[in-house]
């Protein structure tokens, strides 16, 4: 796993996007998205490039169960808006959040991710340790899955909605098995409150307790933070 560090937010997200393009141009073709906060300087300086993605397919890690994908808090509006109406996929692909049988969902999904397997996935990580929505606890094992998002995941999101009710409780995700078969894997942690986290993932510990462990045992991952290490830790 590799680590670099930054004390500058610009110089983290121009690293973020080089490493992408880098990958592209080293021949990567399938690219797992992510959403949040964090990534929405990314997508505002990948549209900034001259990079074409015309040739590539897109698969997101997750959207919420119950909101189309018109509603502007669904993960398919973010990307439309953030990234996909500046720099278009040949296809991109989330799970369908109206969907009727969430087993019928999820197995479409995986099929798709099984048959275009990932070049890339850019990763954030939860401050209880979650990637996609694979919540603490979560098998390695997992494929695409529906889960109930912990009240500290609606808590976290709530800011982008009206209320915490307005927040779904449940949601569609790649499985941390979906994630891991990733060539190369881009986690950004940004921010203080991901301080802990962190160093739960960089201590190589492996523990279903906290999903993102999982990675120490991926060949090819780079992380980029804005945290330093901490001196004088005993």
């Amino acid at each position: 796993m590799k680590v670099k560090r930054f004390s500058s937010m610009d110089d983290l997200y121009t690293h973020a996007v080089a490493t992408i393009l880098e990958a592209k141009n080293n021949g990567a073709t399938t690219f797992g998205l992510a959403t949040g906060g964090t990534m929405e300087p990314l997508y505002a300086k990948i549209c900034q490039t001259d990079v074409d993605f015309s040739h590539c397919i897109s698969f997101n890690l997750d959207e919420y169960v119950g909101l189309e994908a018109t509603h502007k808090q669904s993960y398919a509006y973010y990307m439309n808006k953030h990234l996909f109406n500046q720099k278009p996929f040949l296809a991109s692909y989330l799970p369908d959040g109206l969907a009727v049988d969430p087993l019928v969902e999820t197995a479409r999904y995986e099929g798709l991710l099984q048959q275009y397997p990932l070049d890339f996935q850019l990763l954030g990580i939860g401050q209880n340790g979650h990637i996609g929505f694979n919540e603490p606890g979560t098998p390695f094992a997992s494929l695409t899955h529906l889960v109930t998002l912990e009240e500290s995941t609606r808590q976290a999101n709530a800011r982008f909605f009206s209320s915490i009710d307005e927040v779904p409780t449940q949601a569609y995700t790649m499985g941390i098995q979906s994630i891991m078969r990733a060539k190369c894997i881009l986690l950004l942690a940004v921010g203080e409150a991901k301080r802990e986290v962190l160093e739960r993932l960089l201590s190589s510990d492996y523990t279903e307790d906290v999903p993102a462990t999982a990675l120490s045992k991926h060949p090819n991952v780079i992380v980029l933070t804005d945290l330093q290490e901490e001196e004088n830790k005993i």
